[in-house]
């Protein structure tokens, strides 16, 4: 299970409205906060179009064991700086948190080799959420699998599996 850290961005999905708040999951033993004001340009009046069930990249800015977690849209400048809503067409599974810190890592090997094959969007939250989108449903889906698998393979059988799928 997840354990929210102050300053980790997560994917967390939307599951309720309480007045200014929206209530999301993001995989830990309670539910974080997120208030529509943590959006870039949110004012009373601008607010963002927030629905149930929608899926949120944000970081957290509370996060101890002592109070409920409180998620951000915006980062210190204001600024969304990719945060936000996500997409509503791609695919969204969960890997390992040690897959994830993998594909985190600057210059990561996998996610190189793999925008060789389809340009895709790829969104990995620290939560060990992962949202993937290509253009078709089927590369998509290739992606997650490979991704999915990467986990437990070698370099050398991530690139054959690669060459197969690429039909080189």
């Amino acid at each position: 299970q997840y354990v929210p850290v102050k300053g980790d961005h997560v994917i967390g999905i939307v599951t309720g409205k309480a007045g200014d708040v929206f209530k999301v999951d993001v995989g830990g033993s309670e539910q974080a906060s997120l208030s529509y004001l943590a959006f870039e340009g949110a004012t009373k009046r601008n607010r963002p179009n927030v629905q149930v069930g929608d899926l949120i990249y944000g970081q957290f800015l509370v996060a101890n064991k002592d109070m409920e977690p409180e998620m951000v849209c915006i980062n210190s400048s204001g600024r969304s700086s990719g945060m936000g809503i996500i997409g509503q067409d791609g695919f969204l599974f969960k890997v390992s948190l040690g897959l994830i810190r993998k594909l985190l890592a600057p210059k990561c090997e996998i996610i190189q080799e793999l925008s060789q094959l389809y340009p895709f969007e790829l969104v990995l939250g620290m939560n060990g959420r992962i949202w993937v989108k290509a253009k078709a449903v089927q590369q998509t889906l290739i992606i997650v699998n490979i991704l999915e698998a990467c986990e437990y393979m070698t370099a050398e059988q991530r690139k054959q599996a690669l060459a197969k799928v690429s039909g080189k």
